[in-house]
């Protein structure tokens, strides 16, 4: 009984842990999920790989932001993607999406 209830408990930490997570994901984000997740590869990395790209980057947040606006490959050899990830996202909303995936750990 009592593995039930420690079970239970942990599971319910890892849904709000999750939760989270999702609550701080700029809510504009949307569209770039169709190709992105924050921890595994979909079509194009997963956020947290580039995050890790960058660690200890000064520059992170201008170069992805940059990579985000411009589109390509950025060496990942997943395909191209398109300016902006095929979206009408703003400069700020750009910036904002790139100081949460550089907030990854």
């Amino acid at each position: 009984m009592k593995s039930i209830v420690v079970s239970i408990a942990v599971a319910a930490g890892f849904m709000i842990a999750g939760s989270a997570m999702a609550v701080d994901m700029p809510a504009d984000a949307g569209a770039c999920k169709a190709c992105h997740s924050i921890e595994k590869k979909v079509v194009g990395p997963a956020w947290k790989d580039v995050a890790k790209k960058y660690v200890g980057d000064k520059d992170a947040v201008k170069t992805i932001s940059d990579h985000i606006a411009a589109g390509g490959k950025f060496g990942w050899n997943f395909g191209v993607m398109p300016p902006k990830g095929g979206t009408a996202k703003t400069p700020e909303e750009i910036k904002k999406l790139a100081e949460f995936i550089v907030g990854l750990k």
